[in-house]
């Protein structure tokens, strides 16, 4: 399947999907968003990454920032944290360079490494790539991750579900988790209020409740 360019879904879903369902039609359907420590902390850490207008060369190593990336056959959009070149045998070659180059992506990551958040980077850059690291901090430690054929399956499983959701708009109800108290949606997402209403008519009844 070919998706036109009103159809792509931001990369950055990808994560509030595979953290939870219900979190990611909150903000990419329903619009809904919220801060909390641990989303302002990852706004701080992602914005030195997202400096497109950095590059570094270190002999065998170029290392870019912000590069941004979209799939018709994935039907997404958006932008690498960092993403390093590395002279080998095999990859792309880079204007004004010579040989080859490896394209090695890192995505930056509070918390514990998680091996299935490496998922993320096959659609973040929309090419296959043997392998990437996801940067912990703080302190920063890096974890390497193989792009395995199940892992690129799942990335594929994971947008075609978030397709099919925000096709019908749709806002699916979850099971309320030990993570729910982190979440900076938890007092928009009210679970156990809402069986079947949209927290957007949830909050539009309240609203028109209190006129």
């Amino acid at each position: 399947m070919i998706y036109q360019d009103e159809d792509f879904l931001q990369l950055s879903g990808l994560q509030h999907f595979k953290f939870c369902r219900r979190q990611w039609a909150l903000i990419h359907v329903e619009k809904q968003w919220a801060e909390n420590y641990r989303t302002t902390d990852g706004a701080i850490m992602h914005k030195n990454a997202h400096d497109g207008s950095f590059t570094e060369s270190r002999g065998d190593l170029v290392i870019t920032r912000d590069m941004r990336v979209f799939s018709r056959t994935l039907g997404v959009s958006g932008a690498c944290d960092v993403l390093e070149f590395r002279r080998g045998e095999t990859g792309i070659p880079l204007k004004g360079r010579e040989g080859l180059w490896q394209p090695y992506p890192v995505e930056y990551k509070r918390g514990k490494p998680k091996e299935e958040q490496a998922l993320f980077f096959e659609a973040r850059l929309c090419c296959e790539m043997p392998r990437g690291a996801l940067d912990y901090g703080p302190p920063r430690r890096r974890t390497e991750v193989d792009f395995t054929p199940a892992l690129r399956q799942e990335v594929r499983a994971l947008l075609e579900e978030m397709h099919a959701l925000y096709a019908r708009g749709s806002t699916p109800k979850v099971k309320p988790t030990k993570g729910c108290n982190a979440c900076s949606l938890k007092g928009l997402c009210l679970p156990k209020l809402m069986r079947s209403k949209s927290v957007s008519a949830y909050l539009r009844g309240a609203m028109e409740g209190e006129q």
